[in-house]
């Protein structure tokens, strides 16, 4: 995921790497910081395959900055990435979120399609945080109320988040 941030917030456009760690970060949320001794190994070997493209720019005093961009190799790692979204990046929240983000950089309508037509034939699966044996447990077969506050929370947003995939999937406009 660190890799697919990188690159799609470089798609929109030249970045610090100050700047790249703190969209990271709000995309991510706070509670998982990314630290320089995760995001600035990832840039370097991502420059080193030639996704990226780094420029040394004055800075404040004597130091100076990296300005990095994407490069067309870069920007076909991206759309890879994207279009090949599935597993633990389809049916893992945070990083389905972090492929969703970035979504429209795939150009091809189809391709996003996919990508959507995955993630609802995830959330079509019954599915709970609790299993009698294989059964999956729905609320009403609880007791406790916190867990029930658990599976109604989720069974909300599984609705609500399957019913825009099915939005999108039947009126997905036409990106240019």
């Amino acid at each position: 995921m660190i890799e697919l941030m990188i690159l799609g917030f470089l798609a929109e456009g030249p970045l610090h790497g100050y700047e790249l760690r703190r969209r990271m970060a709000q995309l991510h949320g706070y509670a998982r910081t990314f630290s320089d001794g995760t995001v600035y190994p990832a840039i370097n070997r991502l420059v080193a395959a030639g996704a990226l493209a780094r420029e040394m720019r004055p800075g404040q005093g004597a130091a100076q900055k990296g300005m990095l961009r994407l490069t067309e190799t870069g920007r076909e790692r991206l759309r890879t990435l994207l279009r090949d979204a599935d597993g633990y990046d389809i049916t893992d929240t945070g990083r389905y979120f972090v492929v969703l983000a970035f979504l429209s950089q795939l150009p091809d309508p189809e391709e996003r399609r996919a990508v959507l037509r995955r993630r609802l034939d995830f959330l079509d699966q019954p599915a709970s945080f609790f299993y009698d044996g294989t059964h999956p447990l729905r609320a009403e077969e609880i007791e406790d109320p916190y867990r029930q506050g658990m599976l109604h929370m989720a069974k909300a947003a599984k609705q609500t988040e399957r019913a825009w995939l099915r939005e999108q999937l039947d009126t997905a406009p036409e990106w240019s």
